[in-house]
């Protein structure tokens, strides 16, 4: 734990300095809605590993999860008309809490008694003694596993994870603002995000969390179901974050949901992060054969690539870049792990290499809809959108 704190806080110096010295804003001024396409879609579909295999180890609790959340949020709002969208903005707290309460009762009621551990683990609310284990007030503090150690192979092996965060981060940020019903995302405010992101990695690496820190991407879709974009609510979410780690008893009872159940919701936010990214399509010319090249390509690589690293890393225990040196390994072996930075990395290199100097590309490319958002005053709303709190866009304009 004291080398993943080290190297935790030396990663944590690649999005600080990226973002807030603007560098992060020179690359993604060259994004068009042709590149974000690639990266913004595998954001969400490259995560199908999570959803369905999921909901699948315990089909009896995740499947009526996935049905219902499904039912609510799209079927009861046209069923029962609520002036205050009641359906849309609570369906995941309300299936939640009914599937979590039918699982309990398949616990209590002995469902699973001689049923195989994998089973048990996946299926019981009670799993372990983890509301008895867990102590009533616990207050973390920096440095708890010790001080840090650092090392340079780790360090660099961190970087490159942390760099492959930033490029999915990016995807994210953009399926944040475009969910929100936001305007499209100034580069200089990205870059900001980035900055802030990497403080958020080096509090991580100080408090010793075991990981780093990027855009929720479960946040992200939870916004498309929602249709809820309110910075209010993503802080006094983060306080009850706060409160719930503090007082380990009520975490604990949040812990004890059942894993099904939080993967049949990944099956819907995923899915909408990913649709997200193919709405951007609605800006280019998919009659370009361009158009087509880059993204049936980017996108059939970004697959291909990740899931011949991830196969190959799962049936050997090792990944393709197999040498000596495991520093090495892992800063190749990681991105190319990665649907979304493979096929992100592709389009974007491709889009802006590829005939680019072409007057008519740049109409197929989509780049002409984003000009007007290239400056954060370029559009009068990008004040009320992505203006810090406490005044601090003092401290850190947007240019």
């Amino acid at each position: 734990m004291r080398a993943i704190q080290g190297s935790l806080i030396v990663a944590s110096t690649l999005q600080i300095v990226l973002g807030f010295s603007g560098l992060w804003r020179n690359v993604t001024r060259f994004l068009s809605p042709l590149s974000s396409v690639p990266l913004v879609a595998l954001v969400g579909f490259g995560l199908y590993e999570l959803g369905f295999p999921g909901v699948a180890k315990c089909v009896e609790i995740g499947l009526p999860e996935l049905i219902l959340l499904v039912f609510v949020s799209q079927y009861m709002p046209h069923i029962i008309h609520s002036r205050k969208n009641l359906f849309d903005r609570f369906a995941v707290i309300f299936c939640v809490i009914i599937v979590w309460i039918y699982a309990h009762l398949l616990t209590v009621g002995g469902a699973y008694n001689g049923s195989p551990q994998k089973t048990q683990a996946s299926c019981r609310t009670d799993r372990a003694g983890l509301i008895d284990a867990a102590p009533w007030i616990r207050v973390p503090y920096p440095f708890q596993w010790g001080p840090p150690s650092f090392d340079a192979g780790e360090a660099f092996a961190m970087m490159m994870a942390s760099f492959v965060a930033l490029v999915e981060s990016t995807g994210a940020f953009i399926a944040v603002s475009r969910s929100a019903s936001a305007t499209p995302l100034p580069p200089s405010v990205l870059s900001r995000g980035v900055g802030w992101q990497g403080v958020g990695i080096l509090i991580s690496g100080v408090f010793g969390t075991g990981n780093g820190c990027s855009v929720s991407v479960e946040n992200a879709g939870l916004i498309a179901l929602t249709r809820v974009g309110s910075r209010r609510v993503i802080q006094i979410s983060a306080g009850f974050m706060i409160f719930f780690s503090i007082l380990g008893k009520f975490g604990a009872v949040f812990a004890s949901i059942p894993a099904p159940i939080i993967t049949a919701l990944y099956c819907i936010f995923f899915a909408y992060v990913g649709a997200v990214g193919a709405s951007f399509l609605q800006f280019c010319n998919l009659n370009s054969f361009r158009t087509k090249f880059i993204l049936g390509f980017s996108v059939f690589m970004g697959l291909s690539v990740a899931h011949y690293f991830n196969e190959y890393t799962a049936i050997n225990g090792y990944g393709p870049v197999h040498t000596s040196a495991r520093w090495f390994n892992d800063m190749v072996n990681v991105p190319f792990s990665s649907e979304a930075f493979v096929a992100g990395i592709l389009a974007y290199f491709l889009d802006n290499t590829l005939h680019k100097k072409d007057g008519a590309i740049r109409k197929d490319r989509g780049k002409h809809w984003w000009d007007k958002f290239r400056s954060f005053k370029g559009d009068t709303r990008s004040e009320e959108f992505y203006s810090l709190p406490f005044n601090l866009n003092k401290y850190f304009p947007s240019v």
